[in-house]
């Protein structure tokens, strides 16, 4: 599958109905997204059960302000709803296939029953 176009109206609906979802915020202008943009790319023909979703900062800059974007590429990886990566700069693509299969490999009831006892160790 290659990526998808990601938008304020869609980003939340493509993080709620998609089991992973990696996102990839960009701009037209910023030379280091072209060069991750090949990378990007291939990676969604790799994997086509996860959804690639990329967010330009410049017609979408709500968006990218709502998520906190301070640099571009700023590559984001959402499963089950989580956020379980954010990073600015442009990911080789042996460190993105390695990032892929560790998100793949979590143990997500581990991962969401240690958010339940910090949220409730917040409600406390």
């Amino acid at each position: 599958m290659a990526s998808v176009e990601l938008t304020a109206e869609n980003f939340d609906s493509t993080i709620t109905s998609n089991e992973i979802v990696v996102v990839d915020f960009w701009a037209d202008w910023c030379g280091p997204c072209k060069m991750f943009a090949p990378t990007f790319e291939a990676a969604s023909e790799k994997d086509p059960e996860i959804v690639f979703g990329k967010v330009d900062t410049e017609a979408e800059q709500s968006l990218a302000a709502a998520a906190g974007i301070q640099s571009i590429p700023t590559l984001m990886v959402f499963r089950e709803k989580i956020l379980l990566f954010s990073q600015a700069g442009a990911l080789p693509p042996a460190a993105l296939d390695d990032l892929i299969a560790q998100v793949k490999g979590l143990d997500m009831e581990a991962v969401h029953a240690e958010i339940a006892k910090q949220q409730a160790e917040v409600a406390e």
